[in-house]
């Protein structure tokens, strides 16, 4: 059973790439970088900046970058934002259904919260409360922790290069219009 789909492990892969990222990243960089569906994530990015998570700008150097720190940004707020607010378990109140009840079960079956339902409403706010305490800073850090340290460097030289790729490919475009 999954909780939570792709695209909420598509957007946090995303929003990693711009923690300590000063030049916005497009939403084709993003996907394109980690070989995911790029329409999924440019899908998805919208709803981060509606919900003030991302900035986004325009131009040849335009893209996404974290509209506020992220120590602020917790990834409870990621996942909801992506995922929306919904329960984890859906008690189908089976605790009644005993044929021995002949449809009619006697109210010590049925009385206060099912035992099953507890547990998993326990199991989903401790699970809510660990992600509410993650910020995207905390997240991120654990994920640098492991990689050599030029592996950073290599991937901020990616960018840079897809940015000025386009540039190129961008003036090619107005030459062959006639443009200056």
């Amino acid at each position: 059973m999954s909780l939570y789909g792709a695209s909420t492990e598509y957007v946090l892969h995303s929003l990693l790439w711009l923690v300590d990222n000063p030049e916005p990243a497009s939403s084709l960089d993003l996907a394109e970088l980690q070989d995911i569906p790029a329409a999924f994530v440019a899908k998805l990015l919208p709803r981060l900046e509606k919900a003030g998570f991302l900035a986004a700008s325009e131009g040849l150097k335009g893209g996404y970058r974290l509209a506020r720190p992220a120590e602020e940004i917790s990834v409870l707020a990621v996942v909801d934002t992506v995922e929306g607010k919904k329960s984890l378990f859906n008690c189908q109140e089976i605790r009644g259904r005993c044929v021995l009840f002949d449809q009619r079960p006697p109210e010590w079956a049925t009385q206060g919260v099912c035992g099953i339902h507890g547990v998993m409403l326990r199991a989903e706010q401790a699970m809510r409360r660990e992600l509410a305490e993650t910020s995207l800073a905390d997240l991120a850090r654990s994920v640098r922790n492991k990689a050599p340290p030029p592996f950073f460097g290599e991937a901020r030289s990616w960018f840079d290069e897809r940015v000025q790729t386009r540039r190129t490919s961008k003036v090619r475009q107005r030459r062959k219009s006639g443009q200056p």
